[in-house]
């Protein structure tokens, strides 16, 4: 006996864990056979209503691409093309959004001439680089969604899907 215990709690038998293990992935199996039944969009609203959300936020970001080489203050971005290439090849799926987050790095250099705003220089870095992409072809202008940040003299591009299956 333990001396710092007065009395020691049995041990719980191992078959018990094995049940609840079983129980669990048979309510998982149900919840699966339940969400089969309703459309995909329906299921979607209730899981967010379900965690106090009310609307869809943004796309998933499911890979990223980077446009850097930006001096301080400038908003004509360095070399695109990989950037333009990964996007062409990326966004062939229409169910895809791409978003274009332009940034700067928080110096005072690094701002736009005119109004001295970062946020004006990071989105002017934003959209530099979506007019390239629409440009060269390689993104529709109707599924670009352009974001501001601060970081790094840079436009990180992500591609999420939204909409249904095919």
């Amino acid at each position: 006996m333990n001396p710092l215990l007065e009395e020691e709690v049995p041990a719980r038998p191992v078959w018990l864990t094995t049940l609840a293990d079983l129980a669990l992935l048979l309510v998982g199996f149900f919840v699966f056979l339940q969400a089969n039944q309703m459309d995909g969009k329906t299921f979607a609203a209730s899981v967010r209503a379900g965690f106090g959300a009310t609307e869809i936020v943004d796309a998933m970001p499911v890979e990223m691409a980077l446009v850097a080489g930006f001096a301080p203050g400038s908003a004509i971005p360095g070399d695109s093309s990989s950037a333009r290439e990964w996007a062409r090849a990326a966004a062939r799926d229409p169910r895809t959004r791409v978003k274009i987050t332009g940034e700067t790095d928080g110096t005072p250099q690094d701002v736009d001439r005119a109004s001295g705003s970062a946020a004006i220089l990071a989105a002017d870095r934003a959209r530099a680089v979506a007019a390239l992409l629409v440009a060269s072809g390689a993104a529709s202008p109707d599924r670009i969604q352009i974001a501001t940040a601060t970081g790094k003299r840079r436009t990180l591009i992500t591609l999420g899907f939204e909409g249904d299956r095919q």
